[in-house]
């Protein structure tokens, strides 16, 4: 089986051209991913056939579970098609189907070239059934009758404040004015995301607002773990940042493996820039 690795800012992908092809795709994405045993990655990418749009894409985590979303993953698939030639080279745009909708990516060029990709990461999701998130009344703050904000949770006796948006997954967001680097994440992480409140689970950010124009993350990504980048959820900080009033727009998400930039305008999509390159290929034996 030939296969693709593929980075955006730390995020790393294998990706397979899995047209007319048949596999157990679970079993497949926890054996290749495997950091020592496999190639080692975040997730594994199918680039599929779509009778909607351009080409279709599944994402599959670490631990088998598939993935309604994944902003660095499809930036990673567009770079891959327009490279491979797959994509007419004259195109200023490429559509993409996945389980969360129909997804455009906008390609920025120079004498010709590809030298950003932005995609548009659909309209943010308040409602707590559709995030989903099982909130009390009380707990939390109404921003904007839209966000549910400072939702007071204890965990492992940390007493946190979170923000539940749905970029097409479930996130919450949690902001602290200390360094993102003191924060417990591989202690909480896990714990978050399984959490009772999250019946499909959850990804959870960690933020500090350093300025209106940069906020420093890290990332617990659902069936993941700890990544350097995430592009849904650099998405939905910038997004509870912006009606929270921390940030002015576009803002630039730090995260430990680089920086993406988001822009939103609180009505329309979220659009999701940054780096998305190839790293190697190979066969994986099947």
């Amino acid at each position: 089986m030939n296969f693709t690795k593929l980075q955006s800012a730390g995020n790393d992908f294998i990706l397979v051209e899995a047209v007319n092809m048949t596999h157990d795709w679970e079993q497949l994405a926890r054996a290749i991913c495997q950091q020592h045993f496999g190639v080692g990655a975040d997730g594994l990418l199918l680039l599929i056939p779509s009778k909607t749009a351009d080409f279709g894409m599944r994402v599959f985590n670490t631990d088998g579970s598939e993935a309604e979303a994944c902003g660095n993953g499809l930036r990673c698939l567009v770079r891959y098609v327009i490279d491979q030639g797959l994509a007419n080279a004259k195109v200023d745009e490429v559509k993409v189907e996945t389980i969360a909708g129909i997804r455009k990516a906008r390609l920025i060029k120079q004498a010709g070239r590809v030298t950003k990709i932005q995609a548009g990461m659909g309209i943010p999701e308040f409602d707590a059934h559709k995030i989903p998130v099982l909130a009390e009344h009380g707990k939390g703050r109404l921003v904007d009758i839209k966000l549910i904000a400072d939702y007071s949770v204890t965990i492992d006796s940390e007493k946190l404040r979170l923000s539940f948006v749905s970029m097409g997954n479930p996130h919450a967001v949690c902001f602290q004015k200390q360094p993102v680097s003191e924060f417990p994440l591989s202690r909480l992480g896990p714990i978050i995301e399984k959490h009772e409140l999250f019946p499909n689970r959850v990804n959870f950010e960690v933020a500090s607002v350093i300025s209106r124009k940069r906020i420093d993350v890290r990332v617990w990504e659902r069936g993941v773990g700890e990544t350097l980048a995430c592009g849904s959820g650099a998405c939905a900080v910038a997004v509870v940042a912006q009606l929270l009033d921390y940030i002015n727009n576009p803002v630039e998400i730090t995260l430990p493996g680089g920086t993406l930039e988001v822009d939103w305008d609180r009505t329309g999509e979220v659009l999701l820039s940054g780096p998305a390159e190839i790293v190697f290929t190979g066969e994986w034996p099947d």
